[in-house]
């Protein structure tokens, strides 16, 4: 069957290579669209022995696709208009679009990211001081500004006089001598306005049009599923919707016009931030895996979190995505470690649970229940390429062996393995394109 829409949705904590995936799928596709988040979380990219490391910029981006910055998400113009501009050194052409409904992040929204998260001590959510959660809270409290009013220099300076205005209380009872120059605020953001302002467009009514002529379309999200803020493991998430379920709130695109959602799982465990990891490896192995994998945050630089890959939690995520078909990346970075534990299910106070429990009080009591595999011995550079160019049938049987468990486990279907960081380290056993 052909598809003329799907989603990229990472099931996981982030990290699990849905840039990867979403430029993979875009060789094919005419637009890509991201539907949430901002500059905080981070798609790494390698295209033609090339990385390209990108905050707000769709995936698409390399390959020089039509790409969309959807009004779920919220932008620094300062980081996208950096993003354009490496871009353009690299000879890429910028074919992009943004919401003129999309949220701004100013100077201020950083302090208060900072500020709020040393308030919140046990309770914070490990942020990357990007300002993304207090421009979130002033898009719901309805005083936040947005493109349109960026890309109008008499309404900007009218919102931004009285947003930074109640800013500067907020920030005066953290640091009482704390002073704001809203002229030199409204300079530079003017500036970054006028720059933006060929790009800002209405997007809902634009993607609604391009997918009703037949367009080929991928959704992509910025964070995993379990860091959304309604769905996820909250306080310690994000402050928006980064599972399938925000993309007709992040777009305008209605339901019934999006497609398959295809999960992305990576074959073992890794977050940055704060919060309960049950499947967590505070040891040897762990450091191996994050090592062998170079998990360290493509924004922060922070090393990641490493554990055994916990389908526990990924049954959570495929059921709240509608997922049927999921993609497991990484699996060569578990080379070289025998055994191999995957996580089934959690011990509660005894008790064996039904489901995962969302609420991060529960989850710090949870102890995990394992299955034992083989693992797979070290291979070189080449000879992983030369099994994903060879396809399936030449993995290692003992890697078939824990994909398969995965698979049953999970009850999906495996539409794509990922065996390294290029392209072409791709095995697909289903094209939605073709």
């Amino acid at each position: 069957m052909r598809y003329n829409t799907v989603a990229v949705i990472g099931l996981s904590w982030g990290d699990e290579g849905k840039g990867k995936i979403t430029d993979f799928l875009a060789q094919k596709a005419d637009i890509v669209v991201r539907y949430q988040g901002g500059n905080n979380a981070g798609h790494t990219v390698i295209c033609n022995g090339i990385k390209y490391k990108f905050r707000l910029i769709p995936s698409g981006a390399p390959l020089e696709k039509e790409i969309i910055i959807g009004n779920g998400c919220v932008i620094d113009p300062k980081v996208l208009l950096s993003e354009m501009e490496n871009l353009s050194k690299l000879n890429k052409k910028i074919n992009l679009k943004i919401s003129s409904t999309a949220h701004v992040i100013f100077p201020f929204h950083q302090i208060l990211d900072e500020l709020e998260e040393k308030k919140k001590k046990d309770y914070a959510a490990g942020t990357t001081k990007s300002g993304i959660g207090p421009t979130y809270s002033d898009k719901a409290a309805r005083w936040g500004l947005r493109l349109f009013d960026l890309i109008h220099p008499e309404i900007l300076k009218e919102k931004l006089i009285k947003l930074a205005k109640i800013k500067k209380d907020i920030i005066n009872s953290y640091i009482s001598d704390w002073k704001l120059n809203v002229d030199e605020i409204y300079e530079e953001y003017y500036n970054y306005g006028q720059k933006l302002k060929p790009y800002v467009i209405n997007t809902a009514f634009y993607l609604n049009q391009q997918i009703d002529k037949g367009k080929k379309i991928i959704f992509e999200g910025a964070q995993g599923a379990l860091l959304g803020i309604d769905h996820g493991m909250y306080p310690f998430g994000t402050s928006s919707n980064s599972n399938a379920l925000g993309i007709s709130a992040g777009t305008g695109v209605p339901p019934k016009k999006i497609g398959p959602i295809i999960g992305v799982i990576k074959a073992y465990t890794s977050r940055v931030g704060a919060g309960p990891l049950v499947t967590e490896l505070n040891n040897e192995i762990g450091d191996k895996i994050r090592t062998q994998g170079g998990e360290y945050g493509t924004v922060t630089g922070r090393p990641r979190r490493i554990g055994w890959i916990d389908l526990f939690n990924l049954k959570y995520a495929i059921m709240i995505n509608g997922v049927e078909d999921i993609v497991i990346t990484l699996l060569d970075v578990l080379e070289d470690i025998d055994p191999l534990k995957i996580c089934i299910g959690y011990e509660f106070e005894e008790e064996e649970l039904e489901s995962w429990p969302i609420q991060s009080e529960l989850l710090e009591k949870c102890n995990p229940i394992y299955k034992t595999y083989t693992g797979w011995k070290k291979l070189s550079r080449e000879e992983w390429s030369e099994i994903a160019k060879n396809g399936y049938d030449n993995l290692p049987k003992e890697m078939k062996t824990y994909i398969n468990a995965i698979k049953e486990e999970l009850k999906v279907n495996i539409a794509m393995l990922s065996i390294g960081p290029s392209r072409e380290d791709t095995i697909v056993l289903k094209d939605y394109f073709d």
